[in-house]
């Protein structure tokens, strides 16, 4: 049986540039054309027209995070996610130290279009995390 070490994130959207971009700013991500083509507007003018724009892909820079594809889907969002990210600001950080990691992150992503929608504080139980939407309403968390 083999083993797969690789996975990719799909996310359905209506705009995978702008998506994409976002998600580059969130991860430090990059996102760079198709073989053969400097940039991903050259690469949509080589399509039809009814191709350009349909995807994009991004990933990281140092190879350890996963690839991140974007394509376009005519229906928009309807309901809450099935599956989200956890981008993991806090790690190994406890308490207060840990909230205002979290804080000055979800200020940055929402600097960029971002949404915050709650924040879950500390319990017994869980460290606090905050939950976000992307800017086509992807749900993801701060943790």
């Amino acid at each position: 049986m083999s083993s797969i070490r690789q996975v990719q994130i799909t996310f359905d959207c209506a705009d995978p540039q702008r998506v994409a971009r976002f998600w580059c700013e969130v991860l430090g991500y990059v996102a760079p054309p198709p073989k053969g083509f400097a940039t991903w507007d050259d690469f949509d003018r080589s399509q039809p027209p009814e191709k350009r724009g349909a995807w994009c892909a991004c990933s990281d820079p140092s190879g350890v995070g996963p690839r991140l594809f974007f394509q376009r889907v005519p229906e928009g969002k309807v309901a809450k996610n099935r599956v989200h990210l956890d981008v993991r600001a806090g790690t190994g950080l406890v308490g207060e130290e840990r909230l205002a990691v979290l804080e000055s992150e979800c200020a940055r992503l929402v600097a960029l279009g971002a949404v915050h929608l709650y924040t879950l504080f500390a319990d017994e139980e869980n460290e606090s995390c905050i939950a976000m939407q992307d800017i086509e309403g992807n749900e993801f968390c701060l943790d």
